[in-house]
């Protein structure tokens, strides 16, 4: 059966960015949100580190030249510029939506480091924070009357007459094809890895946006810059790859060949640990190398680190004990739609938020951390250009 459903804005994709974007939308519009799996599914919720921060104004510089310096200096950088002046607000944002990110005795904010940062600069709850987040945002968003939800619905095409979008064509879970008209459409529809053979994301995210993007001849940017990271853990079953965050290494864990030697700086940018990686597991004629946790304190890896330490436990690893089996995989995609600095793509009324599009925060490899707070303050951009504003600056 087919159906016809109007809305003011269709937002395609339940993650971070998508239900950021509806929180900000104006709260008189009629909003239908929309994924593709239920609504746990989504790679927001695959986020251990943490969402980065700039600590005080004589952080900036620091932030600004440690994500250019990850991304190869191929960033655009008036995105990283609204990307972290933005990123206090973000923060303060989520606290008080609830978001419990880990806090010292004082009550302020605990800060950890990941690879290529120069200090300590990023916000988190455990090694679960984008679960923390998602699931916050969520809560909200099925707060909101203006807004309906409807999972296992997947988008088939868009709806658009010569360079204007006019909604979306989707399939839900009856089979019923729904005609969604929209003055605005919201692509959030996250990666590219289910295409991958080993990727930490989940096998839904096979880059349906992309794929109508093109349809369509809206831009496209930077369609090979795809990021692996270095520590997934390694195991003989097919599927999505368990993530070791990389405030593991942050917080002291070190990597170690078959012979129990470090071969590499464990805070270079992801794309070197990579390939140090790659090129030891070539030089032993092995399939993985190992993550060894004995520098970390056994409280911190409780604390910090339960969820590591309890999915490594049950793949048959005590990280306070032994090292466990780690291997590269397939995590992050920095190209994607192309969109402007309120993420408005080359079509009218088509937004692109999240890992779905590509404002060149990133360049060429992504800086840890960052993937989260780009994908927040980019949503807003684009909930306030729909409401006619001009948005954070």
């Amino acid at each position: 059966m087919e159906k016809e459903l109007t809305y003011n804005t269709v937002i395609v994709g339940a993650g971070v960015s998508g239900l950021y974007a509806a929180l900000k939308l104006p709260k008189e519009q009629n909003i239908l949100l929309i994924c593709k799996e239920d609504l746990p599914s989504c790679d927001s919720m695959l986020a251990q580190g943490g969402i980065c921060v700039q600590r005080d104004e004589t952080d900036y510089d620091s932030f600004f030249e440690d994500t250019l310096k990850a991304g190869h200096y191929e960033n655009r950088k008036e995105s990283v510029d609204i990307m972290i002046r933005n990123s206090r607000a973000v923060i303060n944002d989520l606290l008080a939506l609830g978001v419990r990110f880990d806090k010292e005795a004082d009550g302020s904010l605990k800060y950890t480091r990941e690879g290529a940062h120069a200090k300590p600069r990023i916000c988190f709850h455990k090694d679960i924070t984008g679960k923390e987040i998602t699931e916050t945002l969520l809560r909200n968003v099925q707060a909101l009357p203006n807004v309906t939800i409807k999972d296992y619905t997947v988008m088939e095409d868009l709806l658009v007459e010569g360079n204007t979008c006019h909604g979306i064509v989707a399939k839900a879970e009856n089979g019923d094809i729904l005609r969604i008209h929209a003055e605005n459409t919201i692509l959030a529809t996250g990666g590219i890895g289910g295409l991958y053979e080993h990727s930490t994301n989940f096998p839904s995210l096979t880059g349906d946006a992309l794929r109508l993007a093109e349809k369509y001849g809206v831009e496209l940017e930077n369609m090979d810059y795809v990021q692996i990271h270095p520590t997934s853990l390694y195991s003989e079953k097919p599927g999505r790859h368990f993530l070791i965050s990389e405030s593991a290494r942050g917080e002291g864990a070190i990597l170690l060949n078959s012979k129990g030697e470090r071969f590499v700086n464990e805070l270079l940018p992801r794309d070197k640990v990579s390939a140090a990686i790659h090129a030891e597991m070539e030089k032993e004629g092995t399939k993985h190398v190992w993550l060894s946790f004995a520098p970390v304190p056994a409280e911190d890896i409780e604390n910090h680190f339960p969820n590591i330490y309890k999915t490594c436990l049950e793949a048959g690893y005590d990280i306070k004990k032994e090292p466990a089996p780690v291997v590269p995989a397939q995590h992050y995609f920095m190209g994607g739609i192309h969109v402007d600095r309120h993420s408005k793509t080359t079509m009218e009324h088509l937004y692109a938020v999240g890992e779905t599009s590509c404002n060149g925060v990133h360049g060429k490899n992504r800086l840890a951390s960052n993937s989260l707070l780009e994908s927040l303050v980019f949503a807003e951009k684009a909930a306030q250009h729909i409401a006619g504003k001009e948005g954070l600056e």
